[in-house]
């Protein structure tokens, strides 16, 4: 099971680095979650594993991998108008705005983490900041 884990996890990463340009994941606090009830799921997906695959695999074919903070809210800010919401449990999946956007909790956040990535990256002008790797 382990080999085909991490089978898994390095033929999707190698797919995803040479299919994309740029990559934006969130940086998630393992050990963090790890102490959590979420401990099983974190582990066996690996996310660790995962994103260190694919930082060394960008790094290799000079694409770019941007790490968002791990304290952004991703999946309480409105992808729409901006508004975070106060507190939202896990077991909330979907959720309405007040600007009457109704998002999927794991869409929105896919949504905000793009344009955090991007937004890392580029200047007022559109140029990009740092130099190319």
């Amino acid at each position: 099971v382990t080999d085909a884990r991490r089978d898994f996890a390095h033929k999707l990463s190698t797919r995803i680095i040479r299919d994309n340009q740029a990559v934006m994941v969130e940086d998630l606090s393992v050990k963090g979650l790890a102490r959590t009830k979420l401990a099983k799921s974190v582990h066996d997906a690996g996310w660790g594993r995962f994103t260190a695959m694919l930082a060394y695999k960008a790094a290799r074919h000079g694409r770019t991998l941007v790490k968002v903070d791990r304290w952004f809210p991703s999946s309480k800010l409105c992808s729409a108008c901006g508004t975070v919401a106060e507190s939202m449990p896990l077991k909330v999946r979907s959720w309405t705005c007040p600007c009457g956007a109704v998002h999927d909790r794991d869409v929105n956040a896919a949504i905000n983490i793009l344009a955090a990535g991007r937004a890392d990256r580029l200047n007022a002008c559109g140029g990009t900041v740092r130099p190319a790797a």
